[in-house]
């Protein structure tokens, strides 16, 4: 046995084969039978020769399809290689090529994409097609790249799990296009996947968790119902979704955010813990909740006890909502990234909610690091920015990148930590205020302004529905702080009425010298901001270029 995410995974099984693992509409399958697809996909991508090593992307929607493509991958000891379904030719074109992906699990609907794709790529030779979770009849033509419909691959494949012994060393990669730049193949190993992204650790004392631990954990009654919002094909989502499946929790997928259907959702199956990001999700759920209140016929979800944000702003006006809605939950601000995994979360108290950003108890191994890259001591260095950088169990690095990886992976005073770029504050009590990513910063008449600190700020005033901050090139101050905003329906705003707003909430030289308006805000899917299309569209606006 090793502490491997498939051996994890076959733990919960084995303690609790009957129980529920996952769900998506009315469809629900036990741990057994999620176990019992996954090993016949893994055999059939053994018969195909994938094994040890072997890049297999997933280009798929939320179903109960994509966890048995996941769980099948690392089965035979494949690397998983994440797809964004939102790419187009090009975007495919280039992940297909950097991954160096061997086998494709691809929803049906996206059969026109990949048989674009398919000749440019000789070393892709095996296509599996989902059924599309929305479209079960799409009948896209799939004979020219010799797709195999998933129905055939699994036809007459063994359901034993009959494979060969797995490694702590087995690479498990995310590909994380962050805010800026290609996306990136972050490697872990899976034992570090496991203890920072899997719950291998205790996320609050460090201490570390025993391979059987969790599984001990699905043998009891009681185990929650969670529901993380977010597509898997992001590296959050997925971590969420093993780290339940690991201790046999029942996990919600839906293969579509909204927002009425959420909570439909977590009304009739009595969701205790959703996972979302940021803004994006938290301010139409609010609205939907709201709404609905209103009419008179409220939604009922008593059991839904814990609400965690990651990954964006969750800003504080639409925080207040929450904790008006939902006054006996527990609000939890988490941080992380792909190439950290968890760094610190914090809870969150009606009465003390931070205007500057998040404030979270940094977790273990996780440390703030000067400009020089030396660690700054948390106690004597209350009130000193810094970025965040974890030890302890980091990536390999970034998959064909070394320029990056020595960039972002660091050894400093011989242990080796990851530092991708995030600001922080330091607070007393082992605290920080994140401030956002060092890349976003905007320097501006010799200060530094944080795009996140302003955007929270902006985020109060009742016309704005959301923004993005960037930096936009000026001859006297180096970059100016420009705000791009989408309006809330029928709201004007001007910009010194914003400014004049937030002088309640900001210094001076952090006032935006722009104001541009847009009919949306650029965000992946899952919230995440898309700084440099929120760039182009101020460039465009302000110089007609």
């Amino acid at each position: 046995m090793a502490l491997n995410i498939a051996d994890l995974f076959e733990h919960a099984v084995d303690a609790a084969p009957d129980k529920p693992a996952v769900k998506v509409g009315d469809r629900a399958v036990t741990f057994a039978e999620l176990e019992a697809d996954a090993n016949r996909l893994a055999h059939y991508l053994t018969s195909r020769g994938i094994g040890a090593g072997d890049h297999v992307a997933i280009y798929a929607k939320n179903s109960i399809e994509h966890v048995v493509c996941v769980l099948a991958i690392v089965k035979v000891r494949a690397v998983n290689i994440n797809v964004n379904y939102r790419y187009v030719e090009s975007e495919l074109d280039y992940l297909f090529d950097n991954a160096d992906v061997k086998a494709l699990l691809v929803e049906r609907t996206y059969a026109p994409l990949v048989a674009a794709c398919y000749p440019k790529h000789e070393q892709l030779q095996t296509v599996v097609v989902l059924p599309d979770v929305l479209e079960p009849d799409d009948s896209s033509d799939i004979s020219s790249f010799d797709g195999v419909l998933w129905d055939d691959a699994l036809a007459g494949q063994s359901a034993e799990r009959d494979f060969e012994a797995r490694s702590n060393d087995d690479l498990h990669i995310i590909y994380t296009g962050g805010t800026t730049g290609f996306p990136k193949g972050v490697m872990w190993r899976h034992e570090d996947f496991w203890r920072v992204l899997g719950g291998g650790i205790d996320f609050m004392s460090g201490a570390l968790l025993e391979e059987m631990d969790q599984s001990e954990q699905a043998k009891l009654d009681g185990r929650m119902v969670t529901f993380p919002l977010s597509p898997l094909m992001h590296g959050g989502a997925q971590a969420g979704l093993l780290m339940h499946l690991f201790a046999g929790h029942l996990t919600i997928v839906e293969p579509k955010f909204d927002p009425v259907r959420t909570w439909e959702i977590i009304e009739r199956e009595g969701v205790q813990l959703i996972f979302m990001t940021g803004d994006a999700m938290a301010r139409p759920l609010i609205e939907a909740w709201e709404e609905k209140a209103a009419s008179g016929t409220p939604y009922d979800c008593p059991n839904l006890l814990a609400i965690s944000s990651s990954a964006a702003i969750f800003s504080p006006p639409v925080k207040e909502r929450w904790m008006k809605a939902f006054p006996n939950s527990f609000f939890t601000d988490s941080i992380g990234a792909s190439e950290t995994g968890f760094q610190g979360t914090g809870l969150q108290d009606a009465k003390n909610i931070s205007t500057d950003g998040p404030v979270v108890s940094l977790g273990p191994h996780v440390v703030v690091l000067d400009e020089d890259n030396r660690v700054i001591d948390i106690e004597t260095g209350v009130g000193r920015t810094g970025r965040l950088a974890r030890g302890g169990h980091v990536p390999v690095g970034y998959y064909k990148d070394e320029k990056k990886s020595a960039e972002t992976f660091l050894v400093i005073d011989g242990a080796r930590y990851s530092v991708p770029g995030d600001f922080a504050r330091i607070e007393t009590d082992n605290r920080v205020t994140m401030l956002g990513r060092g890349s976003n910063c905007v320097n501006t008449g010799g200060e530094k302004v944080y795009p996140e600190e302003v955007e929270m700020a902006i985020k109060r005033h009742p016309s704005v529905y959301d923004v993005l901050v960037v930096g936009v090139a000026d001859e006297k101050y180096g970059q100016s702080v420009t705000a791009v905003v989408e309006l809330r329906e029928g709201a004007t705003l001007e910009l010194e009425e914003l400014r004049s707003f937030l002088r309640e909430y900001l210094s001076g030289y952090k006032l935006p010298r722009a104001l541009v308006r847009v009919p949306q805000i650029p965000r992946n899917a899952t919230g995440k901001a898309q700084y440099p299309k929120a760039k182009e569209l101020a460039l465009e606006s302000l110089t007609g270029v």
